[in-house]
């Protein structure tokens, strides 16, 4: 369950390819084969804005500096993340009042007109990756929460947007998945984003279960850590249950693409708990039967809003 067929990367480029070819990767589908085309289209076009951004300000871009060049950096500041950042918003305008520059821009920018996205969301994707520049540990729970705020719930919402099925409850439900799907992604990439000089685990949280940054920096992650795991596993699945009643607030191939990113959290969970909440040693992924087993079981028993 990935990409859809027949959905053609907006350039030739091989850099922009493999830009959109990391979708295959995510914890859950994010334009399989039953949406409408249309749906698709918008769904990667959003992906490959999404998808670059963060590897602007995770240092992920291809090698070359050719992104940077699209975006009009000049070469001694291609390394320079706020800089191409910075960039980066200036065409992210460009796709409302003018023309992008970088083609994955370039695609995103009908699909915008046609649905009339705004750009507040996407502003929110490029302030939470300045905000990765800046911020490297958070004291507390309510502090990544803030900045979930900015680095996931924009998906959800323009998800939401793309299928013309906002509403101010939907939206509050699609924040509380987001929300926890980020927090997924960061227990599977604890070990990464240390390496990244970066702590996504509330510190308050760390000093419950007497977890050191040294601890988190072992190989393997000793009693307390896989403590700590558990507790923030638990907190996400919280919010992926609570996020649920949006699948039953909606009907056909929508329902099921949005089982598809709840089930997906559940299955990464899984996961990370059949790992024994050893998340150092490795980084947890869900199999493709166990993703498919929690489509169907988050399809049955959805919870419909009273």
């Amino acid at each position: 369950m990935t990409a859809g067929p027949g959905i053609r990367p907006p350039s030739d480029t091989a850099h922009t390819r493999a830009t959109l070819g990391k979708a295959t990767e995510e914890n859950f589908p994010v334009a399989p084969f039953f949406v409408p085309a249309a749906w698709r289209e918008g769904l990667m076009a959003v992906y490959g804005y999404a998808r670059l951004v963060d590897d602007i300000g995770d240092g992920d871009l291809a090698p070359g500096g050719r992104d940077a060049a699209l975006l009009g950096v000049a070469p001694d500041r291609a390394d320079d993340r706020l800089a191409v950042l910075d960039a980066f918003e200036a065409d992210l305008r460009r796709v409302f009042d003018g023309t992008p520059r970088h083609p994955l821009l370039r695609a995103l920018q009908p699909v915008v007109d046609r649905h009339r996205l705004t750009p507040e969301p996407f502003l929110g994707l490029i302030e939470a990756n300045r905000q990765d520049q800046r911020v490297t540990r958070y004291a507390t729970y309510e502090e990544l929460a803030a900045y979930c705020e900015l680095s996931a719930n924009p998906v959800g919402r323009l998800v939401l947007s793309l299928t013309g099925t906002s509403t101010p409850e939907r939206i509050r439900r699609s924040d509380e998945i987001c929300t926890a799907l980020q927090i997924v992604e960061h227990l599977q990439d604890v070990a990464e984003d240390l390496g990244r000089d970066r702590i996504y685990l509330p510190a308050e949280d760390m000093e419950r279960f007497r977890v050191t940054e040294a601890d988190l920096a072992r190989p393997t992650a000793g009693a307390s850590v896989r403590s700590l795991v558990a507790f923030e596993a638990e907190r996400a699945r919280r919010l992926l249950d609570e996020g649920t009643p949006l699948v039953a607030s909606v009907h056909g191939r929508l329902r099921l693409l949005l089982a598809g990113f709840v089930a997906g959290g559940r299955a990464a969970l899984c996961a990370v708990a059949d790992a024994g909440f050893d998340v150092l040693s490795s980084s947890p992924k869900p199999a493709k039967l166990r993703l498919v087993r929690e489509v169907g079981a988050v399809l049955r028993t959805a919870p419909r809003e009273g």
